[in-house]
């Protein structure tokens, strides 16, 4: 991990950019902690400039009660080489949302399976530099999406204790069965009209959830339109099991 540039924002909060070999990604530490903070990594569906200014407010609004933040860009995003197969695979699952069709599974394994399998390995390579600087700590957290990324980290990665998940993305069937295995503190957002995501299918992977401590926030509204108060939601689930 190498850093490339530091600034302070609101409320004093450091974000730093950072290169993971040649992974760009960036972390928020709270401006005046008197302990280290626990560590919530925060995922999204790539694009890591374009996503900023949501990642940011979320982060800070996270480092405003003691945690801090970090994330990193995804596989065939940003600047990151592209994947001829995944451009294929979106241009299909575009073609078929746009006319109304369902969205075949063999799309979605195509589309998501090879981001799974290239994303965690670098969530994990980026949990182990962040936990070695001063000023964080476990245990950690995740929270957003993309939700097949987030079901593997959770069935595979000890060190993350509770996952915030946002039911946006498309699931590959296979990780139901990963599902399974995911016993750590689960809350799980699900806005009920949203046009990227099949309700039913979201809420057979709930169930699906192996967790003895599981909960469903379905709001309504479409992708975009998760109401502000859920981010103080987070913060009270990840206060219950980050502390």
């Amino acid at each position: 991990m190498r850093f490339t540039s530091e600034r302070r924002l609101d409320g004093g909060v450091l974000e730093r950019r950072f290169t993971l070999g040649e992974i760009p990604g960036v972390l928020w530490t709270p401006g005046s902690a008197s302990a280290p903070a626990p560590l919530i990594l925060m995922g999204h569906p790539g694009g890591l400039e374009k996503m900023y200014p949501r990642l940011a407010a979320r982060a800070r609004h996270s480092a405003a009660v003691g945690y801090a933040a970090a994330t990193i860009e995804l596989p065939g995003c940003g600047e990151r080489p592209r994947s001829a197969v995944a451009e294929e695979a979106r241009a299909d699952l575009r073609r078929a949302v746009g006319a109304g069709e369902p969205v075949d599974d063999e799309i979605v394994d195509r589309l998501v399976l090879p981001l799974v399998e290239q994303a965690v390995p670098e969530w994990r390579a980026a949990l182990d530099a962040l936990l070695v600087l001063p000023g964080i700590r476990g245990p950690v957290g995740y929270a957003g999406g993309v939700i097949a990324i987030g079901v593997r980290l959770a069935a595979v990665e000890p060190r993350i204790a509770a996952a915030l998940l946002f039911a946006g993305s498309f699931v590959p069937r296979a990780l139901f069965e990963e599902a399974r295995q995911v016993t750590i503190p689960l809350q799980v957002l699900l806005q009920w009209d949203d046009e990227w995501n099949d309700r039913q299918t979201a809420l057979d992977l709930f169930d699906a959830f192996g967790a003895e401590e599981k909960t469903l926030h379905a709001n309504m509204g479409g992708h975009t339109g998760v109401p502000q108060f859920e981010g103080d939601e987070g913060n009270r689930f990840f206060a219950r099991h980050l502390r």
